[in-house]
């Protein structure tokens, strides 16, 4: 038996039993099979897409599951798996309770909430947050209101009015992303920048984390913040990848 063989299994993990993951065609999309059979979803739905592109990266996400960590693999080795699941079983049955928690975050979006004054963190919150905010409103048309300090804002009645509106009008895929997105980037807006194609995950990443930027500028270097800051930008380039890959031809 090899050393890689007898490593523990990592928590949560479950033992890869298939040789090779392919994508077959059918008649109304393309669906990854495991050794021939098709991987099934929680809740029994196929692994089926619409897009070849989504579709042979789904397969190429499970061919490398389990390949390392003696043959084990977790649900963080298959990104875009979990965010398909959520677009095929999740949302179709319950768009209305995604909607709401995704509204959540408007009460308490990042990019409203400011550091008080003129020091460089709130000039560097003006110049990388306003942009954003700007486009929401000229695109989406409603009123954002902002704040200095930590103290709850409600935003007006018809501002949320119309990001229910735009939420209701996405998508299953695109409510998907933004179940990733959002948590990661700690802003509803930014979620909204990044589906529409309006902006990098890199550049809105970089936006989100601007305060432990700072923070590290100031103080030197923290792993445990930059290794958060990684995982923040690798959840919202799978989620980027997602939808640009379900869009292809």
């Amino acid at each position: 038996m090899s050393d890689l063989e007898k490593k523990p299994a990592p928590a949560g993990a479950r033992k890869r039993f298939w040789k090779q993951a392919t994508v077959v065609p059918e008649q109304e999309g393309f669906a990854v099979q495991l050794d021939g059979r098709p991987v099934r979803l929680p809740e029994k739905t196929m692994l089926s897409v619409s897009s070849r592109a989504l579709a042979d990266a789904l397969a190429a996400e499970w061919q490398a599951a389990g390949l390392t960590v003696g043959g084990h693999f977790r649900p963080e080795d298959l990104p875009l798996t979990r965010i398909a699941g959520s677009m095929l079983e999740r949302i179709p049955g319950a768009r209305t309770g995604v909607i709401d928690s995704l509204l959540a975050y408007a009460g308490s979006d990042l990019l409203c909430y400011r550091e008080a004054g003129n020091s460089r963190l709130a000039r560097r919150q003006r110049e990388l947050w306003n942009p954003w905010l700007d486009w929401c409103q000229d695109i989406f048309g409603m009123e954002l209101c902002t704040t200095e300090g930590v103290m709850p804002i409600t935003q007006p009645a018809s501002t949320m009015k119309t990001l229910r509106a735009l939420l209701e009008s996405l998508s299953d895929a695109e409510l998907a992303v933004l179940g990733v997105a959002v948590p990661a980037l700690g802003s509803l807006y930014l979620g909204l920048v990044l589906v529409k194609g309006q902006g990098t995950p890199e550049e809105l990443v970089a936006c989100a984390t601007l305060d432990e930027r700072e923070q590290m500028a100031i103080w030197g270097e923290d792993t445990d913040v930059t290794d958060r800051i990684a995982t923040r930008l690798r959840d919202v380039t799978d989620a980027a990848h997602f939808l640009e890959l379900l869009h292809k031809d």
